[in-house]
């Protein structure tokens, strides 16, 4: 009997203006995106994909006006060469610049202003993008270069944004190197109010529990003084949004306020689950 998994969610805030983007993942090859603005907390629909968005490498321009992404559609004969870096108009997925990679390697970048992006490109010799079309609305940050190379892979774009945006590093644990069997967890935090923390354990590991992909998160709210900690379960991407809480859990969106006994009582912003595939176009 096949197990039924709610659609995963994972979300990439503005820093400077107040509207994230929802990637929503499910079945396992469909992707859809979302803009959400947090004033309202409403949320429209951008577009549709066949294959995978690799979230980790992913990012939204402070502004919130423009997407980075990295993506696999598996059509390797085509002029994306299956595996690309692109550039869109947030939330919508059709490029305004294309950079095809042909493989699973690096890929993806980060916003270094509202309109100069960084490309995620290392290695010896190095794994490098080709170019389908480009854009003058935004140009190549060839300057930058992360403060450290985690790997070739999601972590090498991920872990440099988590701290770029306020997190910071605590503890990295390697559970095991031993083959089929490597797993190593790293523990992130980052300060709420109320004197409250929020840790995120982000995990990589070759075998993962089922319903995720070789990364996956786990959360927990936890109060230095008081010692009192709540763990999240379920809780699959959180972040602090103002004095309140957001957090993807079970395929919703929700929230709550933070007090100093914890969170109150949380709300449903958007549940994500039950939406069918729609061909959308882009406004431009």
């Amino acid at each position: 009997m096949a197990h039924y998994f709610p659609a995963r969610l994972h979300v990439l805030l503005a820093r400077d203006a107040p509207v994230s983007v929802v990637i929503r993942r499910g079945p396992s090859k469909r992707v859809a995106t979302f803009l959400w603005d947090r004033r309202t907390d409403e949320f429209q629909l951008g577009q549709w994909f066949r294959g995978r968005i690799y979230e980790r490498r992913c990012d939204l321009s402070p502004d919130g006006k423009y997407l980075l992404y990295f993506a696999m559609n598996g059509l390797w004969n085509e002029e994306s060469e299956g595996a690309f870096s692109a550039i869109s108009r947030a939330p919508y997925l059709k490029a305004i610049a294309m950079f095809p990679k042909g493989d699973g390697w690096y890929g993806g970048g980060l916003w270094t202003s509202n309109t100069t992006y960084w490309l995620n490109e290392a290695g010896e010799p190095p794994v490098l993008h080709k170019v389908l079309h480009d854009t003058t609305e935004v140009t190549r940050d060839r300057e930058f270069e992360p403060p450290e190379r985690f790997n070739r892979q999601c972590l090498g774009v991920y872990y440099p944004r988590l701290l770029r945006d306020g997190w910071s590093l605590i503890e990295r644990i390697r559970v095991s190197d031993d083959g089929e069997d490597w797993e190593r967890k790293d523990v992130f935090e980052k300060q709420c109010p109320q004197g409250w923390v929020l840790r995120k354990v982000a995990h990589s590991a070759l075998k993962h529990p089922e319903g995720t992909g070789h990364f996956w998160d786990e959360h927990a709210l936890v109060h230095p003084q008081s010692r009192c900690s709540q763990v999240c379960l379920g809780w699959e991407w959180a972040e602090v949004d103002g004095d309140r809480l957001v957090w993807a859990e079970g395929g919703c969106m929700k929230s709550a306020d933070i007090t100093s006994d914890g969170l109150d009582q949380p709300k449903v912003l958007q549940d994500f689950n039950d939406i069918t595939p729609k061909r959308t176009k882009a406004p431009y």
